[in-house]
């Protein structure tokens, strides 16, 4: 019988209490340069034979830009400044079948490029400031934007107009007419001359009696039309390509208080004041835009009062029955006018600003009035990919045949493109399905679409082509993960930033074929990260209390080190997807797991609701109730992981930042029985101090909403704090102000509540930077889990 000395017995037992790990807390958050160097921002020269991209082989302070050549794919170089700098073309733009470039260099200048020969010249040098040049619709035409007005230049010719005559000031009343048999009193000198002097006093009566016969019979001149916008500086200006038109966008922008957020460290050694974003139900920009009509010399604006449901209440107002809620139009922001190709037709969209309306619209552009031609509404909040925000069309424009528009819109229930056609106003959906799509973009030729699409798994994009007016997607990308195309210019190559859930991304080559194998261009893990086996998580989908799927990565330790116990892990931004195969911008987080695993830890990642990737419903579940469904979510995680992995119900923990921080709040406050201890980073504590753009999207506004606020903030539900919290927080943070914690701070303090503390940063914004934070952050939160859910 084999035997064993006491000391080496503890050493086994705890051995088996206590796993180790090659990784430490100190290790995977160093500076991210240890993990290696991988390319971003892939873009393709004019001639498509070579792709540039952002990279750092050499550990600089920052990426370079990098080349690899199509006729020596095995060599990678850096770009010499001076080359990178030729290369530059701000403010682009190309002509209909992209053999001209337009584009802008320093002092003014307007030069033109030509294709495939390359050959540049200026072709004007202006002395102000100009923005915009473009191609019309006859392409010897070109227009830009300078000093508040449209100026047209022909190539040919050279003929340079300006067609529009806008004016900041106001308009200026008639000028007082000289009466020559006024009684005004003379200048002494002047009147003792003409006593004085006859000859002189005649010459001056003759002028005098002169004038007065002009002015008496000739007609006034006709003054030269001028549009006085009286102080409104307008944005945006564009001329259609037919050149009949000018339009331009005024905004009305609120006078809203902002915060102010301390610098304690600022290196003046003074505190020093950082001007931050407003609060949630501050008053929101407006717009309104005018057309400039040329051929008529007037200005005239686009009249949204024809929009069918303009005055329409939302729901919600029925759990207000005492409030009184005049029907009034509301408030819209504007987008567009996008014109056809041809100038002769153009769309604008209008959202209203409390987030429940799209519509898609034609504008007369003889009279500003609107046909809608979709309308999108939502009781909870329009959004999704391709649909934009509030001054931003997303997805929208017009087919190279001047007839059909085309748009995304969540109407099945996810976001996918479509075409409606303006003559037989009819609408059409190009994909269908229980996916949804990403940047679509036509080919060159107008033939067919480009486009990424969750169709394969939500948990991968892949690359497809389709025909321009719908049909047979084809799947040009087979890489599992994530394949962020970038298409050569003359469209025969696709440059793949590809990655998976292990493996950051590298840069890969490809045909523009069906079935074509990729090359990898790049390798650029380091030694050091190769070393490690890191986890592929195991993608799964547990019961709802609902009956939904809810989609989660779960990091399982081995056998020998489980130790019964769980971290449930919350990712931010609310609107996000972590669940995917491919290198997650958590990244810092996803080495964490992997650390937590090797503890013997079982950590769960969850997509609750309200997350990226699932269509409207899932992105909606939270509506009015932050701390609903997405919290459920998490119970119900923790319930599946009892049930089907066998973890003590006793010892789950839950950690998260920003979005992951208000769900962890909410969770020790409101499900104590459920999360032992839980560290809240970065979080929200109070919706009604955070912004207008995001937070009036989910729960409106606090004046109109607030049973929507006081159900969704953690501040209100602090006194049911049992378990073990920490709060991090960086006191420079700008998006979601340490004012949140010190409120809460205040709160958990009168109620006597002792199993909390704070860490604070006070160098760091919301997202940290410095190493030395992260590490102390993450070891606290090891600290916390090691020492209240691992058995004593």
């Amino acid at each position: 019988m084999r035997k064993f000395s006491l000391i080496g017995l503890l050493i086994l037992v705890q051995g088996f209490l206590y796993a180790q790990s090659t990784l430490s807390v100190e290790y995977i958050m160093r500076d991210p340069n240890w993990i290696g160097y991988f390319p971003s921002d892939i873009r393709w020269s004019d001639d498509s034979q070579t792709i540039y991209f952002d990279y750092n082989p050499e550990g600089n302070p920052s990426d370079s830009l990098y080349q690899i050549q199509l006729n020596k794919l095995t060599e990678y170089s850096k770009v010499d400044w001076r080359e990178e700098r030729a290369m530059r073309r701000n403010q682009a733009a190309y002509n209909k079948d992209k053999s001209k470039r337009l584009f802008l260099m320093p002092n003014d200048r307007i030069y033109l490029e030509s294709f495939p020969s390359g050959e540049q010249k200026e072709i004007l040098n202006w002395h102000a400031r100009v923005s915009n040049p473009t191609f019309m619709a006859d392409e010897n035409l070109i227009y830009f934007v300078s000093e508040q007005n449209i100026y047209t230049f022909h190539l040919q010719t050279g003929a340079l107009e300006r067609v529009t005559n806008i004016s900041t000031g106001n308009k200026p009343g008639r000028p007082e007419k000289r009466d020559s048999n006024s009684d005004k009193s003379k200048p002494f000198l002047e009147e003792e001359n003409l006593k004085l002097l006859e000859v002189v006093r005649q010459r001056e009566e003759k002028r005098n009696q002169s004038q007065a016969y002009r002015e008496g019979t000739q007609l006034e001149p006709e003054e030269e039309f001028t549009f006085y916008t009286e102080g409104k500086n307008p944005s945006n200006l564009q001329l259609s390509p037919d050149g009949k038109f000018s339009t331009f966008t005024f905004y009305k922008t609120a006078n809203n208080k902002n915060t102010k957020v301390p610098n304690y460290v600022d290196a003046s050694g003074y505190t020093e004041d950082l001007n931050a974003r407003p609060k949630v139900g501050t008053n929101p920009t407006t717009s309104e835009i005018g057309i400039y009509n040329l051929e008529r010399d007037t200005v005239y604006f686009i009249n949204t009062s024809s929009l069918p449901g303009l005055t329409d209440l939302p729901d919600y107002v029925k759990d207000y029955p005492d409030k009184e809620w005049p029907q009034k139009d509301r408030d819209l922001a504007l987008f567009g006018p996008v014109f056809s190709p041809d100038g002769s037709k153009a769309i604008v969209q209008a959202r209203s600003l409390d987030n429940k309306d799209r519509w898609i619209t034609l504008v007369d552009l003889e009279t500003g009035e609107l046909t809608t031609l979709d309308r999108q509404r939502d009781e909870a909040w329009i959004a999704g990919p391709g649909i934009g925000w509030t001054f931003s069309g997303g997805t929208l424009g017009w087919l190279p045949d001047n007839k059909h528009i085309y748009f995304q819109s969540e109407e099945s229930g996810y976001s996918h493109l479509y075409l409606y056609d303006i003559e037989k106003q009819t609408k059409k959906a190009l994909t269908k399905g229980e996916f949804e799509v990403f940047d679509p973009f036509l080919s060159k030729d107008g033939t067919y679409w480009y486009l990424t699409t969750s169709e394969v798994d939500p948990g991968e994009r892949h690359f497809y082509r389709m025909p321009v007016h719908g049909g047979k997607m084809e799947k040009l990308t087979d890489m599992t993960g994530n394949n962020q195309v970038t298409l050569s210019p003359d469209e025969k190559f696709l440059a793949i930033l590809h990655s998976y859930s292990n493996s950051p991304a590298e840069l890969y080559l490809q045909e523009n074929k069906v079935g074509a194998k990729p090359s990898k261009l790049t390798d650029g893990q380091s030694e050091e990260f190769k070393f490690y086996n890191w986890r592929d998580p195991e993608i799964i989908r547990f019961t709802a209390r609902d009956g939904a799927k809810v989609p989660a990565r779960i990091y399982e330790p081995e056998p020998s080190k489980k130790n019964g116990a769980a971290v449930i892990f919350v990712h931010g931004a609310g609107y996000l997807q972590n669940v995917h195969k491919w290198w997650s911008s958590y990244f810092r987080e996803y080495m964490f797991h992997n650390l937590l695993a090797d503890l013997g830890y079982t950590v769960l990642d969850i997509d609750y609701r309200a997350s990226a990737g699932y269509g409207r419903d899932w992105r909606t579940g939270i509506y009015r109730h932050m701390g609903g469904k997405d919290l459920s979510d998490q119970v119900d995680g923790a319930k599946h992981l009892v049930e089907a992995y066998g973890i003590d119900s006793e010892r789950i923990g839950i950690y998260g930042g920003s979005y992951g921080g208000f769900i962890t709040l909410m969770a020790l406050f409101t499900e104590p029985e459920v999360f032992k201890s839980g560290a809240a980073l970065r979080s929200v504590t109070d919706w009604a101090h955070y912004n207008h753009g995001y937070t009036s999207n989910i729960l409106n506004t606090p004046e109109e909403d607030p049973i929507a606020y006081r159900r969704s903030s953690p501040i209100y539900f602090a006194e049911g704090l049992k378990g073990n919290l920490l709060m991090a927080h960086g006191m420079l943070d700008v998006n979601v102000h340490f004012q949140d914690v010190v409120r809460l701070s205040q709160r958990l303090i009168e109620l006597e509540k002792d199993n909390w503390e704070m860490a604070i940063y006070p160098v760091e914004d919301h997202g940290f930077v410095e190493p030395s934070s992260w590490t102390d952050e993450y070891k606290r939160i090891l600290k916390l889990f090691n020492s209240t859910l691992l058995n004593e």
